[in-house]
This record gives C-alpha cells, structure tokens and sequence, in this order.
C-alpha cells in the first residue's frame, strides 16, 4: 500500500507517518510538504532512513509537482493546510492558495489516477461556532474567519469530487489537537515554552472561549480508520469530548508548573474569535473509534515531552519571533 502524505512534516501529519510506518510493515509512504513555517524536517529525523519513506519538497498547488508525486499512489492522506488562524489576520491569502486551490490540484490528480481513497483531514471550526448542544456531520457549515472558511471550502470540493467523479473520499473534522512536535505558537505548546522560559502566558480576552481537546495519536488512530473503514463521501467528526474553558486550560498548565494566576497576561481579543466549538462524534465511534488518551495525564506528557526537546523547539522560536497565539 502506497501512501501520498501531504504536509506530512507537520505537527499532526508527522505524528501520523511515524505512527503508520510502527503500524502497519506493508506501508509505503511520500511525504509531500512544502516545508513552511510550520514544517520541519526535524519532526520525522527518527524515521528518514525507513526504506519504506521518502520525502519531496513541494508545494501541493504545484501541478506538475503533484501529479508526477501521484504516480503508483494508492490512497492521499490530506493535510497540507495553511491553520495557524492568527496568520490570517496578516495575509489570508495564502490560506485560499493552499487549502483551495492546493486541495483542487491534488483531488484533480488523484482523480485522474484512480486513487482508490482520499481523506480530506478538516477541521471542527469549519462548523462555526456553537453556544449549546454539539454539531453533527449533517449540520450545515457556518464559517467566521478566513482560515475556517478555506477549510470549509477545501472539505465541499472533496465532498464534490466524491459526488461528481465518483472519487472514492472521505472528510474528518477534528477537534483541537495537543501533543508532541506541536508548532510552538499555539497555546498549549505556547504557554509551555513560555513557563519553561519563566515568561508568562497570553491569554485573549477574558478567557472564556472553550475548546474540545483531543491528543494528537488519538486523532492519527482515528484517520486510519477512516482510511480503511470510512465510507465515500462520508465525513467523519473527531473528537475527544473534553471541553475546557481556556482560563481553566491556562490554570492548569501554570498548576503542573507550580505557577499561579500572576503568569498570565490577558492581551486584546482576536478578530473573529469564535466562542466554543463541540462536535458529535457518535459516527466515528460506531466505526470502532474512542479517544485512549486521558486529557490530564496527556498533558503532563505533553509538558515533559518540550521539558526534554528543548533542541527542538527553541530554534524554532528564535526563527520566527512571534509574541503570542491561542486558541
């Protein structure tokens, strides 16, 4: 089995790669990334020299690129997307190249050489937000901001090429995701790298927005599943059930530290911040799916997994000097 892993050198598609190739021995595995800000090569050192990986430099709009990288491909594992939301405040643009445009040109091609499975790995913010109550894979999408609204649209092509060429796709949308070889500009990894610098944390607004947390290994077990068992056409949410209020997340982060409230620094609010997202993940579930990984004891893993790479992410803050971003 031949694998395209597009922005495979991210934080949740390097996660996924190397989980796949301790999974499954007849697994073949591209890796296709264009190595932004947010890919690094760093993520996946343990696993490239596996004769069963490869890497190509590139970018998923480049048509040419892709459909020579999609030769003798089996199934596309989608998620080279531009999502680090704050980004968009600064040049949205490049989010519709990427996660429309870039999309477009690789279902086209895998399209035209009969891959047998495409998984379009969305998001829950595609939903909008939601006050009460939890969205189902049949609620309508309500994007609020540029980034979801790439998202949204990259998840109806692959929903249309699924229904117009019978291309055989499937959708996730997963909740927020924590967890090792995380960018360090979003908060949980942000407000580590932070304490471990004796910095205090960002936080928008009051803090009241909430998020549904879900492990990244338990996220990648759910996308393998989808690849084998998902049906065409079908979307998928991926979720752990686990909401926090973001002051409450702050407060435990600065609890594990041994910190208190006097950490925090309460900055102005985001542009188009959406308040709480909830997702129902029952369909998944009946496909043989549940999250193994406990929030509080992930995250203590989580903490001590940057206590011990500071060569990792260190570098990668020195590069690209940004102050703050959360959730």
């Amino acid at each position: 089995m031949h694998l395209l892993v597009t922005g495979g050198a991210g934080f949740i598609g390097s996660n996924f790669v190397r989980m796949m190739l301790q999974k499954h021995e007849d697994i073949q595995i591209t890796n296709l990334d264009k190595l932004t800000y947010c890919g690094n090569l760093e993520n996946l050192r343990d696993i490239e020299k596996d004769p069963r990986y490869s890497f190509v430099k590139g970018d998923i709009a480049d048509q040419k690129l892709v459909a020579g990288t999609m030769k003798d491909v089996d199934q596309v594992i989608h998620f080279a997307f531009e999502s680090h939301v704050d980004r968009y405040l600064q040049d949205a643009s490049a989010f519709l190249q990427t996660d429309v445009v870039g999309t477009f040109v690789l279902l086209e091609e895998a399209r035209k050489n009969d891959v047998k499975k495409f998984i379009n790995v969305g998001t829950d913010e595609s939903y909008g937000h939601i006050l009460n109550g939890s969205f189902k894979e049949t609620d309508a999408l309500n994007p609020r901001n540029p980034y979801s609204a790439a998202k949204a649209a990259a998840d109806r092509l692959s929903y249309a090429f699924s229904e117009t060429y019978g291309l055989n796709v499937s959708i996730t949308r997963g909740s927020n995701n924590y967890g090792p070889y995380q960018f360090p500009e979003k908060v949980i990894p942000l407000f580590i790298t932070n304490l471990l610098q004796q910095k205090k944390v960002p936080l928008y607004g009051e803090g009241k927005n909430v998020r549904e947390w879900l492990y990244v290994l338990d996220h990648c077990e759910a996308i393998d599943l989808v690849r084998k068992k998902g049906k065409k056409g079908e979307a998928y949410n991926v979720g752990s059930g686990k909401e926090i209020i973001n002051k409450e997340l702050t407060m435990q982060i600065l609890k594990l530290f041994g910190k208190g409230e006097e950490m925090i620094e309460f900055v102005p609010d985001r542009l188009g911040h959406d308040l709480r997202y909830a997702i129902n993940s029952e369909k998944i579930s009946e496909l043989g799916w549940k999250p193994k990984h406990e929030f509080e004891t992930a995250l203590k893993q989580t903490i001590e997994w940057y206590k011990q790479n500071e060569h990792w992410w260190k570098p990668l803050i020195e590069k690209a000097k940004f102050k703050r971003v959360t959730a």
